[in-house]
């Protein structure tokens, strides 16, 4: 059963959307450390701000529960206490997406996300079909996990690298994902695992059938058989990550499984096949590559490691230059600085996400906000230091982790604060499919982290899919599905809406640099400017805690030119745990509820 308090908030909000459902909405209206020059090309860029559909695309909404989105103020009225608290309740400032490559990407393992034939596997056309699901929640962006012919229900085991997998459809299935895909303006990344391969792998099978054949006292030829020096073979067993070949005395390197041997990016040879794969896809519309593994392209050699991401997406960029990038690199956070000398523009920020790190600790409340934004700081200095293009790609969890929902204790206020925190990251972050709907995994099979898309609780729609078949059974979710929470304002899935919708109405939250002003932060609270470009600059205050906060502007020392800063700017959007709670800037005090976010502009 649902608790009072909770049917009251819904009551109050559906009350306010009814009287209001024909009003016009409002469209109006230091520390530092070193930080990335901001990467931009202002001749080609877009904005999309409610023009001609698009702005559905990036993430306005259509429904009663979109009227009670991203809290905004009407400017100043709202800074001096004049305005109706409930005209900012539905407002919603206008969108401002620019066109380039900081998006808010959504995260798809195809074989579990949406059915469109009802074989119980999802594939390309189910994809297609929840692609105004994934533009409606406010992503612009989304990675599919690996779709080429493989052996396994993952996929990371490739078998033809230019090539669909028969249970996910055909080309002409992924040519329709991407042109819809791109009518919505949502760009699309692969997952693309060269650093193995299938051992059924055409390469690997002709090499291993040449090693056979070879005498005792013989050393393989690579102009006689080239895909010999595509991996790395030798005579005597290295490792434990080393696997004999049938049936001869030759041993491979299989770093994951032995039956995902190695390629040898050492091999000129191979890059001539890479390249040929790379033009394949950029050819077929894909936006970017999700590089898996670079970590272990070679074992312990990240300058090897990172060039040899840099060639690849250097090559890439020559054909496309918004053409994007980002890489696993599953290390801390000294280590993906390093793989930033690659040139390559994003990395997933293990630090920041995943069950220890600073975004889910800040939900439970085991992280503090000036902790938080110094944190950005660190990743800005620390980043940039090697690549001063860099993208921060941050995310909660993965397809490899236990979900948010594990790591929080299904505590639904908690998950939405970890998801604001990180819808206010610099960069482009990842939202995991079911993530915004609080899906649950269990224990560390990695098949139970990788269940079905919930799309309803009470009647499984026929594109609900059976998910990987050795996945636990009767793992059920603590959070209706998404037909459900389509309905509750107060929702998880809601809350990712208004986070979203916030974010793409205020670019300076993915691009601008942060300052932190350094007199109105301490502990649970933060208050840090967003430069972008210069000129466009916003203010964002948080309060992490667990009570109500009240931050007097007007009471600080206004010869802090930060602080003067912020005291100039009037309440423009806010983030609430809760659709009807509001952030207030009455008199100077500017107070935020428990878990809240304020822009000012």
């Amino acid at each position: 059963m649902l608790d009072k308090g909770n049917e009251m908030r819904k009551k109050k909000v559906f009350r306010l959307i009814s009287i209001l459902t024909a009003a016009v909405l409002l469209c109006s209206c230091g520390s530092k450390a070193p930080q990335p020059p901001q990467a931009q090309a202002p001749e080609q860029e877009q904005t999309v701000a409610g023009a001609e559909g698009t702005s559905e695309a990036a993430g306005a909404g259509t429904g009663a529960a979109d009227q009670t989105g991203s809290g905004t103020s009407a400017g100043a009225d709202l800074a001096s206490g004049d305005a109706d608290p409930a005209d900012i309740r539905i407002g919603q400032q206008p969108l401002n997406v620019p066109d380039d490559n900081y998006r808010t990407y959504y995260e798809i393992f195809v074989y579990s996300f949406s059915d469109s034939d009802g074989d119980g596997i999802g594939d390309l056309p189910g994809v297609t079909q929840k692609l105004d699901y994934v533009a409606d929640l406010g992503c612009n962006g989304i990675w599919l996990m690996p779709i080429m012919q493989s052996t396994t229900y993952h996929k990371y085991d490739v078998v033809d690298y230019m090539s669909i997998d028969a249970e996910y459809g055909t080309l002409a299935d992924f040519d329709a994902l991407i042109a819809r895909a791109h009518e919505l303006g949502i760009r699309v990344i692969i997952d693309l695992a060269i650093n193995h391969t299938s051992s059924e792998h055409p390469w690997f099978k002709e090499a291993c059938a040449y090693l056979r054949g070879l005498g005792p006292e013989e050393e393989p030829d690579p102009a006689v058989c080239p895909y010999v020096s595509y991996y790395h073979f030798s005579r005597e067993r290295e490792s434990s990550t080393w696997y004999r070949v049938s049936g001869v005395e030759w041993f491979y390197e299989g770093s994951f499984w032995d039956k995902m041997p190695d390629l040898d990016l050492s091999c000129e040879a191979l890059w001539t096949d890479l390249q040929e794969m790379a033009d394949f896809w950029i050819a077929e519309g894909v936006d970017g590559f999700r590089m898996d593994a670079p970590l272990h392209y070679e074992e312990n050699r990240t300058e090897f490691n990172a060039n040899a991401l840099g060639r690849l997406y250097e090559y890439c960029k020559a054909q496309n230059p918004d053409f994007y990038m980002v890489s696993e690199v599953w290390a801390s956070e000294a280590v993906i600085a390093d793989y930033y000398q690659s040139g390559t523009p994003s990395m997933f920020n293990f630090d920041a996400g995943q069950a220890e790190g600073m975004l889910i600790r800040g939900g439970n409340g085991k992280y503090s906000a000036e902790s938080f934004v110094k944190g950005m700081l660190r990743y800005a200095a620390d980043f940039s230091a090697k690549n001063p293009y860099y993208i921060d790609a941050p995310f909660l969890t993965n397809h490899d982790m236990p979900r948010v929902a594990n790591a929080l204790n299904n505590k639904p206020d908690a998950m939405k604060r970890a998801a604001g925190l990180l819808m206010t990251m610099s960069g482009s972050p990842f939202v995991y499919y079911g993530e915004e709907i609080g899906m649950k995994s269990s224990g560390t099979k990695d098949e139970n982290k990788r269940l079905p898309m919930i799309w309803s609780s009470e009647a499984p729609p026929a594109e609900t899919t059976r998910g990987p078949r050795d996945a636990d059974k009767n793992i059920t979710s603590a959070f209706p599905g998404v037909a459900e929470q389509l309905t509750d304002p107060d929702s998880i899935l809601n809350y990712y809406r208004r986070a979203i919708r916030l974010r793409n109405e205020n670019p300076e939250l993915a691009r601008g640099l942060v300052t932190i002003v350094e007199p109105l932060t301490r502990d649970d609270q933060a208050v840090v400017l967003r430069e972008w470009k210069g000129n466009s600059i916003i203010a964002v205050a948080y309060n992490i805690g667990d009570e109500p906060l009240t931050i007097d502007l007007a009471g600080a020392d206004a010869s802090d030119p930060d602080v003067a800063n912020v005291q100039s700017r009037a309440l423009y959007g806010f983030l609430t745990i809760h659709p009807e709670e509001e952030v207030t800037l009455e008199d100077g005090k500017l107070t935020i509820p428990a878990g809240g976010i304020a822009v000012l502009r």
